[in-house]
């Protein structure tokens, strides 16, 4: 019986010392790791810069914005302009609440805790002390206040990342960054004190 010759067998010898390719391959699966990297530092280097970008002109529209001639619509503008030379296209949102003193700062309305709940409430007494009308957790009021109140001023700024990463979760979503600081208005007039008006709570 004459034996035929396998002809794979040839081929699967020549296959086994064949590099050809290898390199190739070697770079596909590299790519991905490294392009991941890369863009994750692009991303990172954007969103530091940004907020020290943002926490350095929200310090400087707080201090003009606590002088008599301050202009908090001009200073909100400005923090938006310098945001957006590293942020293209951002959103930013500004928000002041004033308060009388340092003290003050996220203080309930002085309020007759008589359940000791922690919240006015069953008809507690309280004292109206921003005159609002009604008791708030926070007796801060929303604004840039007068003459010698301290106001918490706030920025938020959402954007799109130059460098969107699509080979890991959220790569692309929007980034949220946000700066505060507090600042006390110069004493351009007399400080109205708080309210003193007793109301009832539901």
């Amino acid at each position: 019986m004459v034996r035929l010759a396998n002809p794979i067998a040839p081929m699967m010898r020549s296959l086994q010392g064949d590099e050809q390719g290898t390199t190739v391959m070697e770079f596909g699966l590299m790519a991905t790791v490294f392009v991941t990297l890369l863009l994750g530092l692009f991303d990172l280097g954007q969103m530091v810069y940004t907020q020290s970008t943002l926490n350095g002109a929200v310090q400087t529209a707080a201090r003009s914005s606590s002088l008599e001639s301050g202009n908090t619509s001009s200073a909100d503008t400005e923090v938006q302009d310098i945001v957006r030379l590293t942020a293209p296209d951002a959103t930013v949102t500004t928000s002041r609440v004033s308060y009388f003193d340092f003290d003050d700062i996220e203080r309930a309305e002085s309020w007759n805790d008589a359940d000791g709940s922690g919240v006015c409430d069953d008809g507690e007494s309280y004292s109206d002390e921003n005159g609002n009308g009604q008791w708030d957790e926070d007796i801060g009021s929303d604004g840039n206040g007068g003459a010698s109140d301290v106001v918490v001023y706030t920025v938020t700024v959402a954007y799109d990342p130059l460098f969107p990463n699509p080979f890991v979760p959220g790569g692309a979503d929007k980034r949220t960054l946000t700066s505060s600081t507090v600042k006390k208005n110069q004493p351009f007039a007399d400080q109205p004190g708080y309210g003193t008006v007793a109301g009832t709570c539901d």
